[in-house]
């Protein structure tokens, strides 16, 4: 009678429990201060808020000796040195106690509460940004597609195909396909690495093995984002 009484509750215990599917991710940066435990945590594509609240249960659970967790998630291609806020997909948060609100309703897989700001486009809308073929760049060689998530927009370097000098044009579209920005940037070799300067005060961008990486003049050579083709 014992015997089957243990079964029963470990049945219904396996039963209660809900197992947590938590996709692949991988942390490259951790840093702390008297505030705040800072972690760069990477993503391999674009995640629903269930699949970004397991992943930061999981973390919350393995770094317990880490105070005020945040997490920074970052997509492929995206670098955890770059400098820019816009260079995270999402953030999240977990507040102490002691500060939470009434406006605090969201919880991670294991009821702790937790602030989540998705700062990128979800891959549906993304998916819809990357199929756009407006007339500007049709019958063009493009050189990547780039999800802008912090304008919400596609960035799409190209070249004209029978152009013996190859003059990268750059061309920003909206949800619409509509054409918000266009740029025929200027090319500098000096330093052994192809600038491409899109403003006059010397802001400029490289692309290099599917990757578009933004630099401020102001930065000192630190990027402040970086996007990769097709993501």
């Amino acid at each position: 009678m014992k015997n089957t009484l243990l079964c029963l509750i470990i049945v219904l215990a396996a039963f209660g429990c809900k197992k947590r599917d938590v996709p692949h991710y991988t942390i490259s940066r951790v840093i702390k201060s008297d505030t705040a435990s800072k972690l760069t945590v990477n993503i391999g594509a674009r995640l629903s808020q269930a699949d970004l609240l397991n992943i930061a249960a999981k973390i919350k659970a393995d770094s317990s000796a880490l105070s005020n967790l945040q997490l920074c998630y970052m997509l492929p291609g995206h670098n955890d040195k770059n400098t820019g806020p816009d260079n995270y997909y999402a953030i999240a948060k977990y507040p102490n106690a002691s500060v939470t609100t009434m406006q605090d309703t969201l919880k991670d897989a294991d009821g702790t509460i937790v602030r989540l700001n998705i700062k990128g486009l979800s891959a549906q809308d993304a998916k819809h940004l990357l199929e756009l073929d407006p007339n500007e760049i049709q019958g063009k060689n493009i050189l990547g597609k780039f999800i802008d998530d912090s304008n919400h927009t596609l960035i799409v370097p190209f070249t004209e195909i029978n152009d013996p000098q190859k003059e990268v044009y750059i061309i920003e579209f909206d949800h619409t396909g509509t054409a918000v920005s266009k740029t025929i940037p200027v090319r500098d070799n000096k330093d052994g690495v192809e600038k491409l300067i899109v403003t006059q005060r010397g802001d400029y961008c490289t692309l290099k093995d599917s990757v578009l990486t933004q630099y401020s003049i102001d930065d000192l050579g630190l990027a402040y984002n970086s996007i990769k083709s097709g993501i």
